[in-house]
């Protein structure tokens, strides 16, 4: 575990000063196979050298893809720490250039991907009418309606609606008070509002079904 440690604060290590000496450790060599080999049999010392020499063009890797410096060395991070994990996988006597470059795309489409499904979320959630808009306020003598309405919620749910709606509280109240961001707070009124319009839906269904039978 401690040398398990010591990779990961090589890896920081590689995202900054390792990065800023990145001239003076570029182009090819001939030992990362045989430090790679090294590694594998749980030489760190091997490691923090393939680090350091390794770092700076797999950071370059990730800038000429990403705006962000901070999601570069995220990234950098990421695919020393899967190295790491499966570093087993490399066979000896392959070129390792290769097999690093492969784990480093990997996740960078893994942060693509990530980054596609949130944005995609985000805009789903931006795009759904407020719940203030979309359940009436509570009135007097409708209280007991109101109450009836929610009762199929989940309780994670009914206790959102119950702060915007009851309470009045704003998105960021009640992302406090439910120790929640208010993404999560949002989401939960999202579906709150879905399940209340499904079962708005079927009781106008029902009552035009009995109105057609009068």
């Amino acid at each position: 575990m401690g040398d398990d440690m010591g990779l990961l604060a090589g890896a920081r290590a590689g995202v900054g000063e390792v990065c800023a000496n990145a001239s003076s450790q570029a182009g090819p060599d001939p030992n990362l196979d045989a430090l790679m080999g090294l590694y594998q049999k749980g030489d760190f010392t091997a490691a923090t050298v393939l680090i350091a020499r390794l770092s700076p063009q797999l950071h370059r890797f990730f800038m000429m893809q990403f705006a962000s410096r901070a999601d570069a060395d995220d990234l950098l991070q990421e695919t020393w720490l899967r190295i790491h994990r499966i570093r087993h996988t490399y066979r000896a006597g392959e070129p390792v250039l290769p097999w690093f470059y492969a784990i480093a795309r990997h996740v960078r489409v893994d942060h693509f991907r990530k980054a596609s499904r949130a944005a995609a979320r985000e805009q789903r959630l931006d795009e759904t009418p407020e719940v203030a808009a979309a359940i009436p306020s509570v009135i007097p003598g409708a209280a007991d309606d109101f109450e009836a309405l929610l009762a199929p919620l989940p309780a994670s749910q009914r206790e959102v609606i119950e702060m915007l709606k009851v309470a009045g509280m704003s998105l960021e109240e009640v992302a406090r008070a439910t120790s929640s961001s208010v993404g999560s707070v949002k989401q939960k009124a999202h579906r709150a509002y879905e399940n209340l319009r499904e079962r708005l839906g079927g009781a106008r269904l029902k009552k035009g079904r009995m109105g057609g039978l009068s």
